[in-house]
């Protein structure tokens, strides 16, 4: 079956949504013990069938539906009780399915490995409640050899990233709690399989430059049950700062302008009968992009924490 535009359908949008959902736990405003770790086990599905040609929505005419697929470990540790430090690494399968039941080749493996520290500046308690301030910095950088050029069937952007994030919470003695972050995500370079590429103009390099981008995100939460159960509801917005739009009849290429504002829903449950042992859900969709897929994502994982060198924390 011959693959127009409509299937095509912009990929970087999800790489970015994926890569936001895994920055989330460097990015919360929790502090691992020092000497404590924390192993997630998590897996993450996604789909869409429309997507933003640059400002435009439009609705994939040939296959009925892109998915996506993530299983993620990922690791915390308590360096200080002021400093943790992190390691994520995905698992990624792609396809998609047309109409009449059959599937498009897709592509699968072993993503991007992320180390992340995450520092906390400030501590103040008051009267009503408690005001605390992260500084948190992510890097990430591809560990298998996939082509980021396969679009929307890639399963990562094939670059290094670096992300800087300062986190505000507060949190009320009542066990709500508001918390807003502002950050800049770094792109590097990705190589394509072939010497020749448009943007707003010819160049004649199979390298091409992803562009990096400004996030924000607004939360707002509660802690329940003790503090065993919180659950929160946020938005969070990327904006690239360069960029080109995909054209009319031609597939999207690492180097689209892509912008997303995006609504998701959190919990987090822990078991007092098993000491250490949690769970974790969240659901997420694209509400509004350019050059981005209108995604919608769940997810569910296994946590447990516990002393690495202090058994009785």
């Amino acid at each position: 079956m011959k693959i127009t535009l409509r299937t095509l359908v912009l990929l970087v949008g999800g790489l970015v949504t994926s890569y936001i959902a895994m920055a989330q736990t460097p990015t919360d405003g929790l502090m691992m013990p020092k000497g404590d770790l924390c192993i997630l086990v998590n897996y993450e599905y996604g789909q869409f069938d429309h997507y933003w040609e640059g400002e435009t929505l439009r609705k994939n005419g040939t296959i009925a539906k892109v998915q996506r697929r993530t299983a993620l470990a990922m690791a915390a540790y308590g360096i200080t009780n002021k400093l943790d430090a992190y390691i994520g690494l995905p698992y990624v399968s792609t396809n998609s399915t047309t109409p009449n039941g059959g599937k498009f080749a897709g592509a699968s493996g072993i993503q991007d490995l992320s180390l992340g520290l995450k520092y906390e500046a400030l501590r103040k308690r008051g009267e009503k409640g408690e005001l605390t301030v992260f500084g948190s910095v992510l890097f990430s950088t591809p560990v298998s050899n996939y082509l980021s050029d396969y679009q929307p069937y890639s399963i990562g952007i094939g670059a290094p990233q670096l992300a800087w994030r300062g986190v505000v919470e507060y949190e009320w003695n009542s066990g709500w709690y508001a918390r807003g972050q502002g950050g800049y995500i770094w792109k590097g370079y990705t190589q394509a399989e072939r010497e020749y590429y448009y943007n707003d103009g010819s160049y004649y390099t199979s390298w091409m430059d992803v562009p990096s981008a400004w996030t924000y995100e607004a939360v707002v939460g509660k802690w329940f049950m003790d503090k065993s159960l919180r659950v929160e509801v946020s938005f969070n917005s990327s904006r690239s700062t360069s960029g080109d739009d995909i054209r009319a009849y031609n597939a999207p290429q690492p180097t689209n302008r892509v912008d997303m504002d995006r609504v998701g829903a959190f919990a987090q449950y822990f078991f007092k009968s098993v000491k250490g042992l949690g769970l974790v859900a969240a659901y997420s969709r694209v509400v509004h992009g350019r050059n981005a897929p209108e995604m919608s994502s769940i997810s569910g994982g296994v946590t447990y924490q516990f002393g690495l060198f202090n058994p009785k924390n």
